[in-house]
C-alpha cells in the first residue's frame, strides 16, 4: 500500500467535481473537459487524466461526441471527499509504514506502538474526508455553511 497525501491530483479532482456539482442543472447534460478547465483554471490535459480515473471509479460518467463531456454518476450528497481522493490517489493512509504485526514490522523497540498509531491516524484521515460530501462543498461555496478555518501549518 503506497503512502498517500492529498496532493495536487486529489485537489484537482475535488475542484473538478465541485465545478460539476455547482453547475448541475439536473438536465443530465454533460460538461466538456474544456469548460471544466476554464471554470476551474486547471490544465486540460491533466484534468482529462483525472476525469478518466474518476470515471473508472464510478464517480462520473462520460458521453462522447458533440455535446459530450462528464456528469456526476450520483447525487453530490452521495459522493465524499474521501472517495474522490481515493479514486485518484489510492488508499488514504498516514504513511508507508506497514501495519503492526505484519511481515516482521515489529522487529525493533517500540515500533509496533508507532505503527498502530500511524494506522490510527490514517483511519482518522479517511473518516474525516468521508465526513464531507460534494453537497457540503456546494453549500459552502454558495455561502450556505461557514467555510472551514484556514489553518497554516
Amino acid at each position: 500500500m503506497d503512502a498517500v497525501k492529498v496532493s495536487t491530483r486529489g485537489d484537482y479532482a475535488a475542484r473538478a467535481l465541485l465545478s460539476l456539482a455547482l453547475h448541475d442543472d439536473t438536465s443530465g447534460s454533460p460538461t466538456s473537459v474544456r469548460d471544466i478547465a476554464e471554470r476551474t483554471g486547471l490544465p486540460q490535459p491533466y484534468l482529462e487524466q483525472i476525469l478518466l480515473a474518476l470515471k473508472g471509479a464510478g464517480v462520473v460518467r462520460s458521453k462522447r461526441g458533440v455535446g459530450g463531456g462528464y456528469v456526476l454518476a450520483r447525487p453530490p450528497a452521495d459522493i465524499t471527499l474521501g472517495e474522490i481522493v481515493s479514486a485518484v490517489e489510492g488508499p488514504i493512509v498516514a504513511g508507508d509504514f506497514g501495519r503492526p504485526h505484519e511481515g516482521g514490522a515489529c522487529d525493533h523497540e517500540g515500533q509496533c506502538v508507532l505503527l498502530a498509531l500511524w494506522a490510527e491516524v490514517g483511519d482518522h484521515m479517511r473518516e474525516h474526508l468521508d465526513s464531507f460530501t460534494l453537497a457540503d462543498c456546494v453549500r459552502r461555496a454558495r455561502g450556505g455553511l461557514p467555510a472551514p478555518d484556514a489553518r497554516v501549518v
